[in-house]
């Protein structure tokens, strides 16, 4: 007999110091009850990524996605307002939009033609002409809240919560200020899929670079691992590294500068930064052991003349995915042993580990 949700979350004490610390317990990375209640608190009561102002810039631009379940829909109204809506009709629950993103001068459902204004209000209702009792002014898309944070856009799933400024805090806010990314412009995505839990990709990324001297020979290459260092914020962590000039021509042609900064925003959100060059991974859930990383890539140059040397940074961060892939889907493997539960943490390398660790475990007993 399985044992309750509740007892599972007792099993990890967030109480304890970093030096005193454990991982969270390996059910919590394998049990579908605890995907389901972080699906309702982890992924509905934070701010959550979902496009770049690039693509919601003019009135009627849109995109959607799928968050915690959700169809979400963003759309710029004619007034220049940017605005989400949960993406189903208030008919009989069909996506509303289908693409992924597009223009369009309104929102037409295409199951039966339900139409609504840029700005969420219901407008046409085909073949509904003596209904008793119908308010169309009281069937409008259904808001979320919606946030923009220098290039990119936000929402929060739950009506009630901390505005994304609260959420992020100031000092997270003003340190990615400071990188003047308004100077980086978009220029690829690309879709990574692991076999694994998306906190394992997590805790890999938050192991204070533990892993790569013994995994990313070319990632290590350029990194002055001795001097590697972890710095924790309320809900984020900072983790940075002085490069060096590399014995690896590849990595060496790209990943350049004075020090490369890796930012973690809880819950699932990352920011790579070197000179020049950024790409942000946004972590989703897909299932108990399947997970997807989207990939955004932003240089300071992305010209024809520039677009070899941007292809070839590419390159770079897909050899470090690859290997990622396949030490993620070990780790997910092993968590499924008997002969595991917990591990260790290292007080050195693992305090932004730790620090994930525990703010998930107050979401999840919030919520349980």
């Amino acid at each position: 007999m399985s044992q309750p949700v509740i007892e599972l979350l007792q099993q990890y004490d967030p109480r304890l110091p970093l030096e005193e610390a454990s991982t969270i317990p390996a059910s919590w990375y394998i049990d579908e009850r605890i995907l389901g209640l972080e699906r309702r608190t982890v992924f509905s009561r934070s701010w959550q990524l979902v496009g770049r102002i690039d693509q919601v810039r003019e009135p009627g631009q849109y995109l959607t996605c799928e968050l915690a379940g959700e169809p979400i829909l963003v759309v710029r109204g004619d007034d220049h307002v940017l605005r989400g809506f949960f993406n189903v009709c208030r008919h009989h629950a069909a996506a509303v939009m289908t693409e992924a993103q597009g223009c369009a001068k309104n929102l037409r459902c295409p199951y039966h033609g339900w139409t609504y204004s840029l700005e969420g209000a219901l407008k046409g209702t085909p073949s509904f002409n003596s209904e008793c009792n119908f308010d169309r002014s009281a069937l409008g898309l259904k808001p979320v809240a919606t946030a923009i944070w220098e290039q990119w856009v936000f929402v929060r799933l739950d009506a009630e919560g901390p505005r994304l400024e609260e959420f992020l805090g100031p000092q997270l806010i003003a340190e990615i200020s400071a990188l003047q990314l308004q100077n980086l412009h978009w220029f690829e995505r690309r879709h990574y899929f692991f076999d694994c839990n998306w906190k394992v990709f997590v805790d890999n990324y938050l192991d204070g670079g533990y892993h790569v001297p013994h995994l990313h020979k070319g990632l290590d290459s350029v990194l002055d691992f001795k001097r590697y260092t972890i710095e924790n914020g309320p809900r984020h962590c900072l983790q940075s590294s002085p490069l060096v000039q590399s014995t690896d021509a590849q990595f060496g042609a790209v990943r350049k500068g004075d020090r490369a900064l890796y930012y973690w925003l809880h819950p699932n959100f990352m920011l790579n930064w070197y000179q020049g060059m950024m790409d942000t991974n946004l972590v989703l859930p897909l299932g108990l052991d399947r997970t997807e990383v989207i990939f955004d890539f932003y240089f300071s140059d992305v010209s024809a003349a520039a677009h070899a040397h941007n292809r070839a940074s590419i390159d770079v961060g897909n050899i470090i995915q690859d290997e990622d892939m396949a030490i993620c889907k070990s780790v997910q493997r092993g968590l499924n042993s008997r002969a595991y539960s917990t591990g260790r943490l290292s007080a050195r390398r693992e305090a932004g580990e730790h620090l994930f660790h525990r703010l998930l475990h107050a979401d999840l007993l919030a919520g349980s």
